[in-house]
């Protein structure tokens, strides 16, 4: 029965543990601060708790469009008759947080992993020492190590948060009352879900992006809806602005950007990246072979350069995602303990970003097209021309479908609706099957569906094999 310590309770290393317990491991899991990591604790779970929130005041800000009208004549809209108790919100964000933890914790056990709750550092490629909260240090033999320690908000030296005013998102939920006004720095996926949640919430939002549109990772066409719904929501958007200071003053915060111009609000968010958890872990001594941003090296199956040690998630940089990190944990257990394994493909992994609307995305993208690397034909429909989107009254999005040109099988695709990231795993069965879209037209869809147009646009690129990038 192999030893196989585990360094890092999130996604990447608890499924890690279910997989290596379930191959006959003797598996004993090391964390520092509770069971689900970042994702469970202070990132993936409360910030979708929060949008979840967020969505259905959204909801209700739009409900005139829909006939709602609230019974109070002296109200002039439905949102004047609700108020954001954001206490209570954050103290239900942080709950199911902590409740998720449990759920897992309790998992782990029943499965007859031990857990040491405390910080493990390798010590040569076949022990770990795991030293608890009191101090105490205890050797854990292992003939397999996977370090799945995650990652954390990155700092700029001149705007280090303070939990009060100057915030890391991690830190969000110390709010007890909406921002007077919200300045998000960074519009990648962090920054642009706070500040689209924090606007539906009603906060006057000031998002200051290095770019010129947000989401500068995305498919540009979604970047662009986004960018769009941000301002019509009265979002201040302050493009190709980049931030370089924040200070308390007073009551409030200012921002200084690098043209020397300031802004000012009552909080701001420092969205600005992040940094791997892979110091005082023993790696460089252990022979692990570090990539200069600080993240351990790794192949398409987990293996680090040591012999017998693994690495999984966010400390790894291959892709900052949740299922990315779990399936990468999975594989390092099936390798390592000798099931059949597959080596981690990025083609089939499905992502989503959590505005309103989403953006989800799986496979080949719109640049990977525009630049060569790849050749594909395509299809966009509009989400406005789709009967279900308009009975919600939902009318920004679209579907984009990329295929092979001769063969016509899926190779991606990019969905901007409402539940995207429910939709989107059509398409990642597609793609990750090599379906073609006369396959994927075939299958039966409901009428009416939002999922409708993804069989409407497989039908679109039926033998339409002249324009690599038709566009409808």
């Amino acid at each position: 029965m192999a030893d196989v310590v585990i360094i890092g309770g999130g996604p990447g290393g608890y499924e890690a543990a279910l997989v290596g317990r379930q191959l006959g491991g003797e598996v004993t899991l090391v964390e520092r601060r509770g069971l689900g990591g970042s994702a469970v604790l202070t990132d993936v779970v409360p910030s979708k708790t929060l949008i979840a929130t967020a969505e259905v005041m959204n909801k209700i800000h739009r409900a005139a469009s829909l006939g709602l009208q609230p019974a109070d004549a002296s109200l002039s809209s439905l949102a004047d008759a609700v108020r954001v108790d954001l206490g209570h919100v954050n103290r239900r964000v942080m709950d199911l947080a902590q409740r998720q933890s449990r759920d897992i914790r309790a998992r782990l056990e029943s499965e007859g992993i031990r857990i040491v709750d405390g910080h493990g550092r390798l010590q040569g490629t076949e022990s770990v020492i795991a030293t608890t909260g009191d101090g105490r240090e205890e050797t854990l033999h292992a003939d397999v190590t996977l370090i799945a320690t995650g990652a954390r908000p990155r700092e700029l030296a001149e705007a280090r948060p303070d939990g009060v005013r100057i915030l890391n998102w991690t830190q969000m939920y110390n709010l007890t009352e909406l921002p007077e006004r919200l300045i998000v720095v960074g519009s990648g996926v962090t920054g642009a879900e706070f500040a689209g949640a924090y606007r539906n919430l009603g906060v006057d939002v000031v998002l200051v992006s290095s770019r010129h549109q947000v989401l500068p990772s995305e498919d540009a066409d979604a970047g662009r809806v986004i960018q769009d719904v941000f301002a019509s929501s009265g979002m201040t958007i302050m493009s190709n602005a980049r931030a370089v200071a924040a200070r308390v003053e007073g009551d409030g915060v200012v921002v200084t950007l690098a043209d020397g111009h300031t802004v000012e609000g009552s909080h701001v968010l420092m969205a600005v990246g992040a940094l791997p958890n892979t110091e005082d872990l023993g790696l460089e001594q252990a022979g692990v072979a570090m990539r200069a941003s600080g993240h351990v090296q790794v192949d398409k199956v987990s293996r680090t350069s040591a012999r017998g040690v693994y690495a999984a998630g966010d400390c790894t940089g291959v892709f900052n995602l949740a299922s990315v990190a779990a399936m990468q944990g999975r594989i390092a257990m099936w390798h390592s303990l000798g099931d059949a394994v597959a080596p981690l493909d990025l083609r089939t992994v499905s992502a989503n970003v959590f505005t309103s609307p989403e953006i989800a995305t799986v496979g080949v993208s719109q640049s990977d097209v525009d630049s060569g690397t790849v050749r594909a034909r395509a299809v966009v429909l509009p989400l406005g021309s789709n009967a279900r989107a308009k009975m919600k009254d939902n009318r920004d999005g679209f579907v984009k479908v990329f295929c092979l040109p001769t063969t016509g099988i899926v190779i991606g695709g990019v969905i901007v609706a409402s539940h995207a990231s429910e939709l989107i795993h059509v398409l990642a069965v597609a793609v990750a099957s090599k379906l073609t879209v006369d396959e994927l037209a075939q299958a039966f869809t409901v009428y009416p569906s939002v999922s409708g147009s993804i069989a409407e646009a497989a039908r679109r690129l039926h033998g339409s094999a002249g324009d690599e990038h038709l566009i409808y």
